[in-house]
């Protein structure tokens, strides 16, 4: 198939780039790329990043251009899928994030909690109205959305009318790891993944008899029987809560399951924002590099293994250009496959996607350990999209309130104070 898609990612000067491209260029025979646009608001950053990028390309033998502009209606004027991927406030709004609900005795992180909620916050507004220049400039493209936390982002775009689908490497990352475990090719591993974006449990694990079949054997147990060890040490989960419960959660899961001892270990260990700084800035330095032409190994420290061929497999299954239909988990609106939940909730599920969209599979029924949880987040999520969507002080406030991480009249209320003080600047009501 001659190469003739084009696509755009808002956030192409992150130094995550790399390995998007790196994907792109080994995997171009499912996803054809004639034009690939990175759209960045830093000039400077964004020339090392398409300038590695164009190195990659040529260096595989990929027959795609790539261009770079801080302009986004220009970047996404015929795109025919438009990636998100940025972080308002860069990595220095992360490291509040992660700062200052520790005060507070709550964990600090960009995806839950309070400082999910900041993230928020500062992010959807921006996030809708680069969806608008897409709208405006290729009504048919997809979104999609890589942009933490991708449960609010995705429901906010498609509560507003817009073609997303949201994106995540945890499953996929299951999915491989088990994989290799049991000493398999990964597309003969499908998952019983359920919940929300970061807040997720696998339930069951099929080894499939052929790539794409509808048959195979359980071997969830199997895999606990036999790496349980190695699961537990990746998922800093202690090993008999593991087996007891018979399903392996999410790593995210920590931050509910063991609350407390993990405030302990971020009070004690710093910052994961200042960690990625660090290792951004040896990245850029790399890129900077006119002999550079493959992604470092040190890329692989800044996160989000395997996003690149979750997003080839997710893009190809939605512009068809494979002409089939796949089962991958994405981030999708509920519909009902979770009864208990908001038909607009988004919900994280393994879904049918081909060119007519995204079908999310449905789900036997989730055990009321989860199911409460789950209920209980997207509640929140409900409350912190309205406050991103409308302002206000007890709108936060609420949002904090209905979060279960907190859940107290006090704590909620000395955290908005904090979330205000550090995010005024990115707040445009506040």
């Amino acid at each position: 198939m001659s190469p003739t898609l084009k696509l755009a990612i808002v956030g192409g000067g992150s130094t995550y780039t790399p390995e998007l491209i790196d994907g792109f260029a080994r995997l171009r025979d499912t996803l054809p790329i004639g034009e690939l646009v990175l759209i960045d608001p830093a000039a400077d950053r964004l020339e090392l990043v398409g300038g590695l990028a164009r190195r990659i390309f040529a260096k595989q033998g990929h027959p795609g251009t790539i261009s770079t502009t801080t302009d986004v209606a220009a970047g996404v004027q015929g795109a025919d899928a438009v990636l998100l991927q940025l972080r308002v406030g860069g990595q220095a709004a992360r490291d509040r994030d992660e700062t200052w609900p520790l005060d507070c005795g709550c964990v600090g992180q960009e995806t839950t909690g309070a400082g999910g909620l900041a993230k928020a916050l500062r992010t959807v507004p921006v996030v809708l109205d680069i969806a608008e220049q897409v709208r405006r400039a290729n009504p048919d493209a997809w979104i999609v959305d890589f942009t933490n936390p991708v449960g609010i982002v995705t429901r906010a775009l498609q509560g507003a009318g817009h073609k997303a689908v949201g994106l995540c490497n945890v499953a996929i990352g299951f999915q491989r790891r088990f994989a290799k475990h049991l000493g398999v090719d990964h597309e003969l591993i499908r998952l019983d993944h359920v919940g929300l974006n970061h807040l997720t449990w696998e339930r069951g694990v099929t080894l499939l008899d052929a790539p794409g079949s509808t048959t195979g054997r359980e071997v969830l147990p199997e895999l606990l029987a036999g790496f349980g060890q190695e699961i537990s040490e990746d998922l800093h989960l202690p090993l008999p809560v593991i087996r007891r419960l018979g399903v392996v959660p999410s790593y995210y899961l920590r931050y509910f399951y063991q609350h407390d001892v993990v405030v302990q270990e971020l009070k004690a260990k710093g910052s994961r924002a200042s960690e990625v700084a660090a290792i951004e800035r040896q990245l850029l330095g790399m890129y900077a590099d006119p002999a550079l032409d493959t992604k470092p190994e040190l890329l692989a420290q800044r996160g989000g293994a395997f996003y690149s061929e979750a997003a080839v497999q997710l893009i190809a299954s939605l512009l068809g250009t494979d002409g089939r239909t796949t089962v991958q988990v994405v981030n999708a609106r509920n519909d009902g496959v979770l009864p208990f939940l908001p038909d607009d909730a988004v919900i994280e599920v393994p879904a049918e996607v081909d060119a007519a969209g995204v079908r999310p599979l449905p789900q036997r029924p989730v055990e009321p350990l989860y199911a409460g949880l789950i209920a209980g987040v997207t509640a929140y999520e409900q409350l912190a999209l309205e406050a991103a969507l409308k302002g206000g002080r007890d709108r936060v406030f609420d949002a904090l309130l209905a979060h279960p991480l907190v859940g107290q009249l006090e704590l909620a209320d000395k955290l908005t104070d904090s979330l205000l003080a550090n995010n005024r600047e990115h707040l445009s009501w506040a």
